[in-house]
């Protein structure tokens, strides 16, 4: 019995613990979902929720390639590599960072998440303590702790192959990669490995 209960906690099949917010650190249900959202009490995974405010030229756009229109957008995405870098920046202080990773979603739930993922529990903690109660542009940062710790998972592999069905409100991550230049400064490799999740 253990071991069934074991094996398909968080996934569909599971009926007490929600699956998306297992994979994904969000749920567009919020605290309204019919399944349980077990937030962790440590993680590597620091979740920077809505921290990323795309320019109005991308926000503007509409229908199922907004974000993606945009990110062809040269503005757009000087933009955000601005934001990213500043960003990572800021995050190194407090650790080695595995992933960092910002949604281009337009859900509720997930628009402008930003996940740092770091080498060791102690530095997301030491992360998640120094971010709490600080401004971003303006903006109270809300970081918590998320379960979110193999993005592959939580990656849409249609919207990395070519372009999700369900656009911008896809329930699986859309991450709005830096440029070349950005990674090269950084220090952060390029490539990834192929998304799992669905799309």
């Amino acid at each position: 019995m253990a071991d069934r209960l074991a094996s398909i906690h968080g996934t569909e099949q599971d009926r007490v613990n929600c699956p998306f917010y297992f994979k994904v650190g969000a749920c567009r249900h919020g605290d309204r979902c019919s399944r349980q959202h077990n937030k962790p009490l440590f993680s590597q995974t620091v979740l920077l929720a809505h921290m990323y405010q795309a320019p109005n030229s991308a926000t503007v756009q509409s229908g199922p390639t907004a974000m993606a229109t945009a990110a062809d957008d040269v503005q757009a995405q000087d933009h955000f590599d601005d934001f990213y870098e500043e960003v990572y920046e800021e995050l190194e202080k407090f650790g080695r960072i595995e992933e960092l990773n910002v949604c281009a979603n337009l859900g509720d739930h997930m628009i402008g998440n930003v996940y740092v993922k770091y080498e060791e529990e102690e530095m997301a903690e030491k992360a998640l303590n120094a971010l709490n109660g600080r401004f971003y542009a303006g903006r109270l940062i809300m970081a918590e702790y998320s379960p979110v710790t193999d993005f592959r998972e939580s990656r849409c592999r249609q919207y990395e192959e070519t372009s999700c069905k369900y656009g911008g409100h896809c329930n699986f991550m859309h991450i709005k990669r830096p440029s070349k230049p950005v990674c090269k400064r950084l220090g952060i490799r390029q490539t990834y490995e192929p998304a799992r999740g669905g799309g």
